[in-house]
């Protein structure tokens, strides 16, 4: 089994570059942005590139900080162990940064992260290098196809118009915290911040009786 998560809204409880963007009184520009992104308004990877812009010139110190500082979703390292321990391969999809999804990776123990990357020079956030377009089964499906992942033993976690492609990949597809177009789609949706209640979709969906990790 498999369980493919998107990160930025669902493993952490916060959008990364909004964050970024206080730093330089640019909030507002940038989410007015990364929502017409996530609501699937304009291009992403123009989206992307155009807020990387709007940033540029930030100093490493200053985005590693930021991205240090993003909270873990409530449940996500309970779920991650959960799932684990049952023998569950995790990945995580981003469109976000390497500089934000180490940290992740490690602490929720995820066999492989597909994002993109910040380019610094001199110290200096300068531009963007894009592993992860707005075709984000593109990159899931190479190692989708290198475990031998069957269809119906997927379940994909996402919350933006950005993530719909993951849902050609999985045979349970769940919105968490989405957006309409997004709940439309999926097979089940959680309202509530609180990762642990998918093990409950999962159960009902695939009769089994994981239960939830102590913390």
């Amino acid at each position: 089994m498999l369980a493919i998560f998107d990160v930025e809204g669902v493993l952490f409880d916060a959008e990364y570059l909004p964050l970024l963007a206080e730093k330089v009184n640019k909030e507002k520009e940038i989410w007015n942005i990364t929502k017409k992104g996530i609501s699937g308004k304009i291009d992403w990877e123009y989206g992307l590139r155009s807020r990387i812009e709007l940033l540029r010139g930030l100093s490493y110190d200053t985005c590693q900080e930021v991205a240090n500082s993003l909270p873990i979703m409530d449940g996500a390292k309970l779920v991650c162990k959960t799932l684990k321990n049952a023998g569950w391969k995790l990945m995580a999809v981003t469109g976000g940064f390497t500089i934000m999804t180490n940290r992740l990776k490690q602490e929720l123990n995820l066999d492989y992260v597909f994002s993109n990357e910040l380019i610094f020079t001199n110290g200096l956030l300068d531009e963007v290098k894009i592993n992860v377009d707005s075709n984000k089964a593109k990159c899931a499906k190479i190692k989708v196809d290198e475990w031998r992942q069957q269809k119906k033993d997927v379940v994909i976690v996402v919350d933006g118009a950005n993530d719909l492609t993951l849902f050609d990949l999985c045979g349970f597809g769940i919105a968490f915290c989405a957006q309409d177009s997004v709940k439309c789609m999926a097979d089940a949706y959680l309202e509530e911040k609180d990762l642990t209640q998918i093990i409950n979709l999962i159960n009902s969906h695939y009769s089994l009786d994981l239960a939830v990790e102590k913390a």
